[in-house]
């Protein structure tokens, strides 16, 4: 690894800008999600959903809805040979993400994994379990994709992670842990499942399972395809010291973060006029870690949707507003899709900036006003 690189903060700034595609926006999702080498799937809809509100600060011409239809067609189901992307979790881990295809090959090991472990939500299947995935599996060979309400089994699985569910939703969820079914399409919210061999292609489906060696690396690499520009655990940084370069802050007190080396010539480039002011989603790359943003923006900043009320200091779900340079403050939306309106449940934005501009970008956004 080259020796490290010191920057001023507000090089490194403008820096992370630059490298998570909020300068320039990406043609396409298709784009985006190479670029990403993963995008973050949240259910949760306030003001708008949190893959949306990732991806609307960062693809040209972005529409409400748009990862979905990417990844699973508009109005007919995408046929397996033209879908580029697909939804599944991060290995040992409960994040639902969209992933281009490259990743299959690298989700195998935790798929089998999870067949072996006890779990309520993702583990082996129960015995009852079992038997109903004998019958799920030939229903959708006859019918296509279902949801768990269109199968007749109404049993209950008993206490799980969100409490009591039907035993077909928690067979579903765990086959699709299992990567035995995959999602097919959604309609709203609701996930249609299908057999894997129907939603992606035989050469995606037959790449060669990695070891676990080049899956850690891998794991490692999309952590910094995914931040750009983020701190590294010794075991990490070991696996993966041919790819990145080390930066220093002018802080004495701030962590050592890295970033790839193919990223390094962005430090030299001439930077682009910065957009904003930005309402910034929760999970946002640029804000993910909080230890980097607050080193490197000077912003502590947490996700308080499951934080008790009287906890919380910002809000439910509250948008950093990024504005210029600076992380200025926070704007809590909600959207009442009834009168039509984006509500502001609560706003602190420091003085001698405006949040106006975001505001209405983000109600014409959600259609709302």
């Amino acid at each position: 690894m080259p020796p490290a690189l010191s920057l001023s903060q507000l090089d490194a700034r403008r820096f992370a800008r630059r490298a998570v595609g909020l300068d320039i926006a990406f043609p396409d999702i298709a784009s985006a999600l190479t670029h990403h080498g993963y995008v973050q799937i949240d259910p949760i809809n306030v003001c708008g959903r949190m893959h949306d509100l990732i991806l609307r600060n960062r693809v040209e011409n972005y529409q409400a809805g748009g990862l979905m239809r990417h990844l699973h067609g508009d109005r007919a189901t995408l046929a397996a040979e033209e879908r580029t992307a697909f939804e599944h979790h991060l290995p040992d881990s409960a994040i639902l993400t969209a992933f281009p295809l490259d990743a299959w090959p690298h989700l195998l090991a935790a798929m089998h994994l999870r067949t072996q472990r006890d779990g309520a939500w993702s583990g082996r299947l129960t015995p009852d379990e079992n038997a109903l995935s004998k019958d799920i599996l030939a229903e959708l060979a006859i019918r296509g994709p279902l949801s768990s309400s269109h199968i007749e089994d109404k049993r209950r699985s008993g206490p799980g992670v969100w409490g009591v569910a039907t035993l077909a939703k928690s067979t579903l969820q765990k086959l699709f842990f299992h990567g035995r079914v995959l999602i097919a399409r959604r309609e709203g919210n609701r996930r249609l499942y299908d057999l894997p061999e129907r939603v992606l292609s035989a050469k995606t489906l037959t790449a060669k399972e990695q070891d676990a060696v080049e899956t850690a690396r891998w794991l490692v690499l999309a952590k910094l395809r995914q931040r750009r520009l983020t701190t590294l655990k010794r075991g990490e940084l070991s696996l993966i010291s041919d790819e990145v370069q080390a930066i220093t802050l002018n802080d004495a007190d701030a962590p050592v973060l890295y970033c790839l080396r193919e990223d390094v010539s962005l430090f030299e480039s001439a930077p682009a006029p910065a957009r904003g002011p930005l309402l910034l989603a929760p999970l946002d790359p640029l804000i993910y870690d909080r230890r980097v943003t607050s080193a490197l923006w000077g912003f502590d900043y947490t996700w308080e949707v499951y934080t008790p009320p009287h906890k919380r200091v910002r809000g439910y779900y509250a948008l950093p507003v990024l504005s210029g340079h600076e992380l200025v403050g926070h704007v809590d939306p909600k959207a009442d899709t009834k009168a039509g309106k984006l509500l502001i449940v609560s706003r602190s934005v420091r003085r001698g900036h405006s949040v106006t501009p975001a505001v209405k970008a983000l109600a014409a956004f959600l259609d709302l006003w």
